[in-house]
């Protein structure tokens, strides 16, 4: 919804500039929330919910396709997970947290609207950091932009590359949200650290595929 951000951080009154269909659709679902609270006095809330991540997020979102190719890489199922913009920053935080949040939102005497955040902003590379050291890799970044690759020094091997294919047309840059609202009027407020989010997303995928029980 923010997408192409017009200030930093973003809270419920930064401009949205929205850069693909799908920020777009959201956007249209969030001022239709608005439309029907105001024109018909319905219980409505809307979350601005940044990025949240658990076990259970898609295999196509850049985080689980990290935890989940490292995994492989890490157990012989794979040589390279590849990947798109290292240097896109993302505000990070655990679903399960933010579910409580939404749920916060509902318990209000009055409807509104309310971005969940953890004010904190890390770039792909950083994560990639944290779950290639969760999986007992020790790399070294090589190259820059397109050529960018991270190698395992104990074993010499190239395990994440970029494919400039995943770059997105229009790239979403820099996200980081501003939940100050959510901790005045709900009491809501990130708890778990980017460090143990990845950690715990990294051993569901390597216990995943050791097992060969891959649901999600």
């Amino acid at each position: 919804m923010f997408g192409k951000v017009q200030e930093t951080p973003q809270n419920e009154k930064t401009p949205f500039y929205p850069r693909s269909p799908y920020g777009v659709a959201k956007l249209f679902a969030h001022w239709s929330v608005v439309n029907y609270r105001e024109a018909h006095g319905l219980y409505a809330c809307s979350g601005i919910l940044f990025n949240h991540e658990s076990p259970l997020r898609g295999r196509d979102f850049v985080t689980r396709k990290v935890t989940l190719g490292l995994a492989r890489v890490a157990l012989g199922q794979a040589e390279t997970v590849h990947v798109g913009n290292l240097e896109a920053t993302r505000d990070w935080g655990f679903a399960a947290e933010y579910v409580e949040g939404m749920w916060m939102m509902l318990q209000q005497d009055r409807p509104g609207d309310y971005v969940l955040a953890t004010g904190r902003s890390n770039s792909v590379r950083h994560f990639i950091d944290g779950a290639a050291a969760g999986l007992g890799f020790d790399i070294e970044w090589t190259g820059n932009g397109v050529d960018a690759r991270a190698v395992d020094r104990r074993s010499g091997r190239t395990i994440v590359a970029v494919d400039p294919k995943l770059y997105r047309p229009a790239e979403v840059d820099a996200l980081v949200g501003d939940a100050r609202k959510a901790k005045a009027d709900l009491g809501w407020e990130a708890k778990t650290s980017l460090e143990g989010l990845i950690q715990m997303m990294v051993k569901a995928d390597y216990d995943r595929v050791k097992t060969g029980i891959i649901r999600c």
